[in-house]
């Protein structure tokens, strides 16, 4: 196999760190060496979970990103270290795909404010539960320092400079505190003629001397006035002088205006606009193309220039320099995207949520210099003698193919050379900080031993679970008994069997990475992982992850569960995330596919509990026995109906009468005798003489079925998808089941009343109200939809009989609970 040339050693270094390693890059360089290629490059090979975001619409868009600003939801203004932000909510969408995410591209990070880019890292450390810079996250930084810089108002730097040197990225506070390695690309595609070349690495450098800008200033020719077929674009500095060009140059044409309103659906802000709304075209108008020609044909890039041949009603013909057939070109559309999670991969994937459609092309006798970052034109007039940033000469000279095609509208004074301190100590430090090949071995292997660490590690587990005792301890009167004992036993497996035995095996790692092969090429390392692979993997699936699926979460308090259920879902995320990363390396270690693996776990989980649900709504797939969420017996039922009635008689709310834990243990356990009665937690011997030949013959009529009882599910026939309609089919009217019992069933799956109400297609006031005819006839307990705390309120504030007036009601209790809360209060006592 051929070696890589010199031209694509640096390029080839970059796709090495990068998907090797996760080390943090800047990859720099001149104008015209191909960063954006590469960027491009790196979204098609990398199988890393990467975002490419950038610092404005437009460059968003080019990049095939979305913005800085979108994505991390950061306010506009300064970002004050230390400062209390506004409160900004993210989806549950989003925090997932931001613990997930392995890379993050910065596009023109040269534009970038410094404390934007603490934003950044402050959004990542908070959502990936991590102090780690940017979270851990690798950063690929792309972007010229030699051109153009962020835009900072003096006010706004007036609040900044107390806490930073310069305005630039690399002054970030987050970024002085991780390694980054830099890389230079050298090769320039743009320009061949090395004079040209050496005057603008001259200009880029500050370096260039009094000859060397005489030379250039040979461009100068007063008075220019080009034939409007050469093509000539002129590239002003200010954005009024671009706009006063066009327009005059369009006025002078005596050929009929036309004008294209472009067409723009959902999202796609108007800042974001990469061409005009509404373009006024002539024929004989100097016009650029502001898109590549995405067809087979490829006959226009982006800053192609050329004259308006033609105008028709859906189409406009263009033609170019030496070219002798005009491009005929439709209105072509621009995508805004959002960055997704698909539901069935786990895979990030660019979500369109808009679109811009207009013709290709803007007026373009001139243009703003800002404007032309990125494009490349044949012939251009350069009007920058009133530079006023750091980078804009340099932007626009480079913007030429030739020094030939280039005529300058001013001579370029040395002052408009802008050069910068901090620039030039910055470009002195990245030179130090270029890689050699020892270090990317290096990098490698670092990559490698801390995914090995963070395998074998089950302290985040252990934290997890220390989360879970905590609800328990907290709430332990109002949750079973048999939990915390179910907990002892997970919280000993998972010292014993899993985080004493992973502390030995990561001590033995070491002895390993002395050796001179990388983790993924050690053959004796790689016998050692697939053995405890195999260990593990037995430990999570047959041990620990049952134990979770059989803990027993019942209890009276709604808010109670929802803390726990979250608890125990977090810590079964973990594990299960460490029960597909050791049967991937049963078959032995990759870096990349562990990263794929993980990242596939973490995204496609979803709770044992929610696997139970629906496969509770389908008959072939019915619910394991010990699983979290149980099929219901006729008993249960019975259960609830007669507390409900006791509670109707005695006025009183149903927990009053026996709590929701009692009637899951008594449906349990079934017991035959009042002895056996009085020994369930929450009867005793006195409630058993008084209510148990009651309870005892309301079991004796509901005989076991051979189910398990506890909780109700709904049926395999309530809907055979979720989001489905139910079947239709003939029923007689005393065969269908009431719609409140169906709205029950799935409450009592934890469906919130929302969610409820979107799968069956009503409000959530039909569903309110089916709740409330659940509690009135006592197949629900109130407690299941208020805290304790709202009904003793409720109760002793106003007392047990319904008031007149809801309205008066709520104000008395100065708005501490809804209208709904009072309509479940007083139908548990069924008023």
């Amino acid at each position: 196999m051929k070696s890589a040339s010199p031209i694509n050693q640096r390029l080839e270094l970059a796709h090495s760190y990068v998907l090797h390693t996760n080390q943090n890059v800047f990859l720099t360089g001149k104008a015209g060496t191909g960063k954006t290629t590469f960027l491009h490059q790196i979204k098609q090979l990398s199988a890393k979970r990467l975002v490419v975001v950038a610092p404005t619409g437009v460059a968003a868009i080019n990049a095939g990103g979305v913005t800085i600003h979108s994505l991390f939801q950061l306010p506009f203004g300064p970002i004050i270290p230390g400062a209390k932000q506004e409160n900004r909510k993210f989806s549950r969408e989003k925090i997932r795909l931001l613990r997930t995410l392995d890379l993050l591209v910065i596009d023109e990070i040269s534009m970038v404010r410094a404390d934007v880019l603490d934003g950044i890292d402050e959004v990542l450390r908070r959502y990936r539960y991590s102090q780690e810079p940017f979270g851990g996250v690798q950063l690929l930084l792309i972007g010229d320092m030699q051109q153009l810089p962020p835009v900072i108002r003096d006010d706004d730097w007036a609040l900044l400079r107390p806490y930073y040197e310069s305005g630039y990225f690399f002054s970030s506070h987050a970024l002085r505190e991780t390694p980054y390695v830099s890389i230079e690309l050298t090769h320039i595609y743009r320009q061949a003629d090395q004079r040209f070349i050496n005057l603008l690495n001259g200009i880029r450098e500050k370096t260039i001397t009094a000859e060397g800008l005489a030379d250039l200033n040979q461009r100068y020719v007063p008075d220019f006035t080009p034939n409007d077929r050469d093509g000539y674009i002129t590239l002003a500095t200010h954005n009024q002088t671009a706009q006063q060009i066009n327009s005059q140059k369009l006025t002078d044409l005596t050929t009929r205006l036309h004008t294209y309103e472009a067409v723009v659906t959902d999202d796609f802000p108007e800042p974001m606009y990469p061409a005009e709304f509404s373009l006024e075209l002539k024929v004989g108008a100097q016009v650029m193309f502001v898109k590549n020609d995405s067809s087979p044909d490829k006959q226009y890039y982006n800053g192609k220039i050329g004259q308006i041949a033609e105008l028709g009603s859906d189409y406009v013909s263009v033609k170019c320099a030496g070219e002798f057939v005009p491009i005929v070109t439709g209105p072509v559309e621009w995508q805004n995207i959002r960055y997704s999670l698909d539901a069935k991969t786990g895979e990030i994937q660019s979500e369109i949520i808009g679109t811009f459609t207009q013709y290709p092309l803007r007026l373009a006798w001139a243009i703003t210099i800002h404007k032309s970052q990125g494009l490349t034109f044949e012939r251009a007039i350069i009007d920058a003698g009133r530079a006023f940033a750091h980078g804009q000469v340099y932007v626009a000279l480079s913007r030429c193919k030739t020094l030939d095609g280039l005529v300058l509208r001013t001579p370029i004074p040395a002052s408009s050379i802008k050069t910068e301190f901090d620039l030039e100590r910055f470009h002195e430090d990245v030179q130090t900080k270029t890689p050699t090949e020892q270090h990317l071995h290096n990098a490698k292997r670092a990559n490698q031993e801390q995914l090995l660490h963070d395998l074998f590690a089950f302290e985040q587990a252990a934290y997890l679970l220390s989360r879970v005792r905590k609800v328990v301890d907290d709430n332990v009167r109002t949750l079973p008994a048999p939990l915390v004992e179910q907990l002892n036993e997970l919280q000993t497996t998972l010292t014993d069997k899993a985080r004493v035995v992973g502390h030995r095996f990561r001590k033995q790692l070491p002895n390993y990475f002395g050796q001179e092969p990388l983790p993924e090429a050690n053959t004796d390392l790689q016998q050692r992982i697939q053995k405890a692979g195999a260990y593990f993997k037995t430990v999570l699936a047959d041990e620990l992850l049952p134990l979770i699926y059989d803990a027993p979460t019942d209890t009276d308090n709604k808010q109670v569960r929802t803390d726990l259920l979250e608890a125990l879902d977090e810590l079964e995320r973990e594990l299960t995330t460490k029960l597909a990363l050791f049967t991937r390396c049963a078959e032995g270690f990759d870096a990349l596919a562990y990263l794929q693996v993980r990242n596939q776990a973490e995204l496609a989980f979803m709770p044992n509990r929610k696997k139970v649900e629906r496969a509770a709504g389908q008959p072939d797939k019915a619910p394991k026995a010990g699983d979290r969420s149980n099929r219901p017996s006729s008993l249960y039922f019975e259960l609830l109906k007669w507390r409900g009635r006791m509670a109707e008689e005695h006025n009183s709310p149903a927990y009053f009468i026996m709590s929701q834990q009692t009637v899951t243990e008594i449906a349990t356990k079934r017991p035959e005798t009042i002895d056996a009665l009085a020994k369930i937690k929450g009867v005793g011997k006195a409630k058993a003489k008084r209510i148990g030949d009651e309870i005892l013959a309301i079991i004796e009529q509901n005989p076991a079925d051979g189910r398990p009882d506890g909780p109700p599910a709904p049926k395999a026939n309530v809907y055979a998808k979720a989001g489905e309609a139910p079947a239709r089919k003939a029923t007689n009217k005393a065969d269908k089941e009431p719609v409140y019992e169906a709205t029950l069933k799935l409450f009592l799956l934890g469906k919130s009343i929302a969610a409820i109400a979107e799968l069956r297609g009503v409000t959530e006031q039909t569903i309110e109200n089916h709740l409330t005819r659940c509690i009135n006839l006592g197949l629900l307990p109130v407690e299941a939809v208020l805290s304790a705390e709202k009904l003793t309120l409720i109760y002793n504030t106003l007392g047990s009989k319904r008031p007149a007036s809801l309205t008066d009601a709520v104000q008395q209790l100065d708005g501490l609970v809804s209208y709904t809360d009072l309509r479940f209060a007083y139908a548990a006592v069924g008023r």
